[in-house]
């Protein structure tokens, strides 16, 4: 078996086309999803392929090339940003009618459920956990964080991610002009609206603080992975992003519903 990396904490394999990565508390109702999306027929994601005997999921490979920050290559191209922003709409509304006919709210996810549920947040849209063919994105996966929520909650995310809006040397893209007219790529390619638009930074700066909050709740009760995040600063960077967006949030809200 092939050892893949990117695991949250532990090991992941890969054996001939199928996935093998420790389940949670969670992973049943990820399957769930899972399974809903290719009866749908969105094909963009893993499949399910149930437990094995050992605590594992095993999930289809999603084929292709995957990355990581620094931005570099083909994932800083502005076909993959488009193609990025395309492909997480073509899931929220694969997912929407799920909450549509389940009581989503009542399963058990990793992240807690954000009013309005309209769709299942990927909770994690970013660039090292998608698939790429040349500078098209054809793929997502590490659905461990998707919980019920509303589109926004998701793309901002999504968002601060690809832009990105980041200061720490080792992930920023750009100056803040660059990384505007990113943002403003991804919501046109997802035809977001001009009313989300102008309380997208707002909604980028709670999710970011939401995300910290976790890591310090995680590391108070014991995670490992989540201590050493805490004790190397990782939230650092995130509280510097926060202020990052603060500063520049009119700007910023001006530049995404220009010529809307």
């Amino acid at each position: 078996m092939e050892e893949l990396s990117g695991g949250r904490g532990a090991a992941i394999y890969r054996k001939e086309d199928k996935v093998l990565r420790p389940a949670g508390p969670w992973s049943p109702a990820v399957h769930t999803l899972l399974n809903h999306l290719e009866r749908v027929g969105f094909s963009a994601a893993p499949k399910s392929f149930g437990f094995d005997e050992n605590g594992n999921e095993i999930l289809s490979f999603v084929p292709g090339e995957t990355t990581n920050f620094p931005l570099e290559g083909d994932i800083a191209l502005s076909d993959a940003l488009a193609s990025a922003a395309q492909l997480l709409r073509a899931y929220h509304d694969a997912s929407s009618s799920l909450v549509e006919t389940a009581d989503v709210s009542t399963m058990r996810w990793m992240l807690p459920t954000i009013e309005p549920i309209e769709v299942i947040c990927h909770g994690d849209f970013a660039p090292y956990n998608v698939a790429l063919n040349g500078p098209s994105v054809v793929g997502v996966f590490d659905f461990d964080t998707a919980h019920p929520g509303s589109r926004i909650w998701d793309i901002a995310y999504a968002v601060y991610t690809w832009a990105p809006f980041k200061t720490h040397s080792d992930d920023a893209f750009g100056d803040l002009q660059i990384q505007m007219q990113r943002a403003k790529l991804f919501c046109d390619a997802y035809s977001l609206g001009v009313e989300l638009r102008l309380c997208l930074v707002e909604v980028m700066v709670n999710r970011i603080q939401a995300l910290v909050d976790f890591m310090h709740t995680q590391a108070n009760q014991g995670n490992q992975a989540f201590l050493e995040n805490i004790n190397d600063g990782h939230h650092l960077a995130y509280l510097s992003d926060i202020a990052y967006l603060k500063e520049n949030e009119n700007t910023i809200a001006k530049t995404l519903v220009a010529d809307v």
